[in-house]
């Protein structure tokens, strides 16, 4: 697979330090806790992220995916492990376009998300179908919701904390968009095609009480570079931006399109409704990929106001600082929210959590050392919790002095550690997560 001179010095410039791959499968069992872990927390971290295996060089989206968990049981962390998820591209090299030019949705990397629903834990990348993993990370095979899933599924979807539904989009090469819906069973129940002018690089989408929106930004797909095996997007000054809103009462119904001004998201904090308007916020590139998709701007926090009723879009900043990895505590999803956790990396020698709190408009940052790295951090409620910020976050954490890798959980209110686990082995610097509770697999 071919990379351009440019992406192919950035790529092995990211495949070192924090950025390095993990050399193989290991486990270890009863880890020491410093400090202590909340005993109420009964369940799995699970992180997923892209791990090149040797001689492959490709884009670090197109790597296959490795699944990194602990196991958190009665104050204890039982283990640690990785796991590839061992897809039908990863064991036998089966491609995602077949010879006669159809394309086979079971080949995938299966590299960006780890999410647990209807009773299944899942592996997810936005081009292909779902790969299931057992509760210790074994893969199992992919999953197309028995056989109703004709579409790739997002690396993000949404479950509804008042229904239980999850919400899905599937953006395919030759058919556009696909807008999905699962009930709290697991069972696919909505699939409805919505019109785009071309493919373009939906990442990721939002959710509110009322409705769906859908993020139709100038990345589109770009067959030079899908021909020269990189990732295949680039940037458009001629595409229109716009959101798209579609009433979840009527999940057939007209898509209602609000045009704004030329950006990129990767990633929505959270959205929610206001009297006659929809808040949505996310973090806002300026552009990117102009001229190549090795090179990463800066990003910060960003709002947009969408007045159903006039029609108009206001657009306001609400930080300058580099920041991504947005989450927040999934209990207020859809819903009026306050709190907002990133990754800060405004100082390039660090990257530090930054948690916001958006009615004061104000933040505040945990830096954790001088060359100390936090990937993305996970909300878990603590026990009884009715406070938006009364509970954990958890996160992998790189130590550069050390070349290793921590385990910490945080009190998501006063960002103070409560417990930090050394693992045995350093955890590359990846995607996406999530605390999956024993009651969501049971």
């Amino acid at each position: 697979m071919s990379m351009t001179t440019q992406d192919l010095a950035r790529s092995r410039e990211l495949a070192t330090g924090r950025y390095a791959e993990a050399v193989g499968e290991t486990e270890a069992f009863d880890l020491p806790v410093q400090g202590a872990i909340p005993r109420e927390l009964s369940g799995r971290f699970v992180r997923n992220g892209p791990n090149a295996r040797p001689g492959m060089e490709r884009h670090p989206f197109m790597e296959d995916g490795m699944l990194h968990a602990v196991r958190v049981q009665d104050g204890h962390v039982r283990w640690y492990r990785n796991r590839w998820v061992r897809t039908r591209s990863f064991e036998s090299g089966a491609k995602y376009r077949r010879l006669d030019g159809s394309f086979d949705l079971t080949a995938s990397v299966a590299n960006t998300n780890a999410v647990a629903h209807g009773g299944r834990m899942l592996a997810l990348v936005e081009s292909s179908y779902p790969y299931e993993v057992t509760p210790d990370l074994d893969t199992v095979g992919p999953w197309d919701f028995a056989g109703k899933l004709r579409t790739p599924f997002t690396a993000h979807p949404k479950r509804c904390p008042r229904t239980g539904e999850l919400h899905a989009f599937g953006m395919h090469y030759s058919e556009g968009l696909t807008y999905l819906r699962v009930e709290r069973n697991g069972e696919l129940t909505v699939s409805r095609h919505i019109d785009v002018p071309r493919v373009t690089m939906m990442h990721d989408f939002a959710l509110t009480r009322d409705h769906v929106l859908f993020l139709d930004l100038p990345v589109v797909f770009n067959v030079l570079r899908a021909l020269r095996g990189d990732m295949p997007f680039a940037w458009s000054d001629r595409y229109r931006p716009r959101i798209g809103v579609l009433r979840r009462d009527d999940p057939h119904g007209d898509v209602r399109w609000f045009d704004i001004a030329p950006c990129y998201v990767f990633h929505v904090l959270n959205a929610h409704e206001d009297g006659d308007a929809l808040v949505l916020d996310a973090v806002r590139y300026r552009e990117i990929w102009r001229t190549g998709t090795s090179v990463f701007p800066p990003a910060s926090l960003h709002r947009w106001t969408i007045d159903l009723a006039s029609g108009a879009v206001r657009e306001t900043p609400l930080d300058d600082g580099a920041v991504e990895f947005p989450r927040h505590d999934e209990r207020r999803l859809g819903e009026a929210y306050r709190y907002g956790y990133t990754v800060d990396s405004t100082d390039g020698a660090r990257a530090r959590v930054r948690k916001y709190d958006l009615v004061a408009g104000t933040s505040v940052v945990r830096d954790f050392g001088p060359h100390a790295f936090v990937a993305e951090t996970v909300f878990a409620p603590r026990e009884g919790a009715t406070g938006e910020d009364d509970g954990w976050l958890m996160a992998f954490v790189y130590d550069a002095d050390r070349d290793a890798s921590d385990f910490v959980v945080l009190d998501a209110a006063t960002l103070e550690t409560a417990a930090t686990v050394a693992l045995p082995q350093r955890v590359p610097f990846g995607f996406h997560g999530n605390w999956i509770d024993d009651a969501d697999i049971a």
